[in-house]
């Protein structure tokens, strides 16, 4: 959930460090600091609470430089945010930082501090600090002394460490947390994620769980199991610039105006001649498609709420039964899969924790096979998985989740159609829903040109505490996916609700300090929508309304409504999600609040 970023080169790489650092803000973080060991083979520590920026002002004012160092942002777990907290933790002449959770810490300080060791923090890390001292016990063999101390911890972790006594060494550990090696030329990198290394190399080398590796300005070498093994050097094509902010105020606003483009390259080299194309799944698509009875999908958050709508869409369009669980109760509910089972994981990192267990624990039983819908190709998710759709969404920094959302549904919808032919549908019927995702980015780019009528609607909001969601069929995910962008940015209490569900509890919150948004395109249950609205209004509620024009809806003194573009029974998710991100982006913007890194919110969600 944090961000790792260190390096080992012939040139001062503090700056290298700290513009890492700030590629992996996006992340979520409550404080940040470096270790380098300098000309005089001496170990300097800098660290403060809050931004990347305050840790600049106190590194600028300590002056340290050095050829090898590590750098981290937290994100709270063990211990409060507090500079006494904050990453690197040291031990002697030894750094290190650490992503994840260090499950059998608190046994492990027991009898560190009955070897003498004194504790200087309240976190899980720091014990790996000492464990390393001890390991070295004179010697210089950081390598060494790492490999043995892992040995020794349970739980998930990716370890970056230096030392004066290694001055020019970097070692590094990953079990359960992604690490990358940045391969440079006279100069070597690693980074939790590889995007924080754009500006000095684009070649990568994934570790793989239980990888160990050393690095120096001069090479590197990976370690599985006491033994040197060779790792694949991946080229990326994405640039420094891809995540920048360029013209945009935020993040979050950036991404959901690349949605356009970000559903076409979704869609693309995947449809042909109005079908779906076999083997965008991978050589064994057909072997596993054909096998499959039932689907079974696994995600957490923004995810799991994708894999709600296409829940709908695999039973009604597809006739295949489908169910969707959060991963997060799914690891621990001893839960029963059947044969012929498709298990689906939606993550847009493919690191998420709980995610990974789930699809850990589906092994245990007989699958049709493992799909995963991911944007990160080298994660753990991808790996591990039977086949794999990916939704080339691009790099997306916000923590709050939009074009990852839309995308995940495109690719979802992609694969329900190929289930949905080996279950009969004709051509004629594939060939109308393929149009659909095919107009689907036009239709986006149309919402968006309605930025500043959606802006006025989210002055209605701004002053208020709580807010009401509601959809029908697949509109209801979507407008969880609403109410959990409100909450995530703007602060403001909100929940979703089946539209069907008001009368039955919900109704009594409604007064006209409770606003209630709807999402109402014309699916066939429109007029039931309808009613269940004019129940709000007999009730004093304000009511924003998206709706296409056949819906009928008009402004009064109780009704605000915008119009939306015509769309089809597939693509309506993927269209009426964008006006709510939308009004939650301008919502925040409006109360002031940190809109790309929401208070208590991580990106990439990798411990449990």
């Amino acid at each position: 959930m944090c961000g790792i970023v260190g390096a080992t080169a012939q040139r001062d790489i503090r700056e290298v460090l700290i513009e890492g650092l700030r590629r992996l803000e996006y992340r979520g973080y409550d404080s940040a600091g470096f270790a380098v060991v300098d000309a005089e083979h001496q170990l300097r520590l800098v660290r403060a609470q809050g931004k990347v920026e305050a840790l600049v002002q106190a590194a600028q004012s300590a002056g340290h430089d050095g050829r090898c160092g590590i750098a981290h942002t937290r994100w709270a777990t063990h211990g409060a945010p507090a500079e006494h907290n904050a990453h690197p933790h040291v031990s002697g002449d030894v750094a290190v930082v650490h992503n994840g959770i260090i499950e059998n810490h608190a046994a492990l300080k027991q009898e560190l501090v009955a070897a003498g060791y004194a504790f200087l923090s309240d976190t899980d890390t720091e014990v790996v600090a000492h464990l390393l001292h001890r390991e070295l016990a004179g010697a210089d063999d950081l390598l060494g002394a790492l490999q043995a101390a892992v040995a020794q911890l349970t739980g998930a972790f990716a370890l970056a460490v230096c030392s004066a006594r290694a001055p020019d060494r970097l070692v590094i550990a990953r079990k359960g947390s992604p690490l990358a090696i940045g391969v440079g030329i006279g100069e070597h990198f690693c980074a939790s994620d590889a995007l924080a290394l754009l500006p000095v190399t684009n070649r990568f080398v994934y570790l793989e769980e239980g990888d160990i590796a050393e690095l120096s300005p001069q090479g590197y070498r990976v370690l599985h199991d006491g033994q040197d093994v060779v790792r694949p050097v991946h080229q990326s094509t994405q640039s420094a610039a891809a995540v920048e902010k360029g013209e945009y105020r935020h993040f979050m606003l950036k991404e959901i105006h690349e949605q356009p483009t970000a559903i076409a390259h979704t869609l693309e080299g995947r449809i042909g001649d109005g079908r779906v194309l076999d083997a965008i799944l991978g050589p064994d698509t057909g072997r596993i498609l054909d096998s499959v009875q039932r689907v079974h999908i696994v995600a957490c958050g923004t995810s799991a709420h994708a894999g709600q709508v296409a829940a709908y869409w695999f039973e009604q369009i597809a006739r295949v039964p489908c169910r969707v669980e959060l991963a997060s109760e799914f690891r621990y509910r001893e839960p029963l899969i059947e044969p012929g089972t498709l298990f689906i994981t939606i993550s847009q990192s493919g690191e998420t924790a709980d995610t990974l267990e789930a699809l850990r624990h589906a092994r245990d039983f007989e699958l049709a096979g493992a799909l995963a819908i991911c944007n990160a190709p080298e994660s753990s998710l991808v790996r591990e998985s039977d086949l794999v759709l990916m939704t080339h969404a691009g790099p997306e920094r916000s923590v709050a989740s939009t074009k990852a959302f839309t995308t995940q549904l495109t690719a979802l919808a992609l694969v329900m159609l190929l289930m949905a032919r080996r279950r009969g549908m004709d051509a004629a019927t594939e060939a109308d829903l393929v149009a659909q995702l095919e107009a689907t980015p036009r239709a986006v780019e149309e919402v968006l040109e309605n930025d500043e009528a959606i802006r006025q609607l989210a002055e209605r909001l701004v002053d208020k505490h709580h807010a009401l969601f509601l959809g029908r069929n697949t509109l209801f995910p979507v407008a969880l996916e609403g109410a959990l962008k409100l909450k995530e940015i703007s602060y403001i209490h909100a929940e979703a609700y089946a539209a069907g569900e008001l009368k039955h509890g919900p109704l009594a919150l409604v007064d006209e300090e409770m606003p209630v948004i709807a999402v109402a395109p014309d699916t066939g249950l429109l007029e039931k929508l309808r009613s269940n609205l004019q129940e709000v209004r007999a009730r004093g509620g304000r009511l924003i309304v998206f709706a296409d024009a056949a819906g009928g809806f008009e402004r009064d003194a109780y009704t605000e409504m915008m119009a939306m573009p015509v769309a089809g029974s597939l693509n309506h998710p993927l269209i009426y999600t964008i006006p709510l991100q939308l009004l939650a982006y301008h919502v925040a913007v409006l109360k002031g609040t940190d809109v790309d890194q929401p208070r208590n919110l991580a990106k990439s969600v990798t411990v449990e």
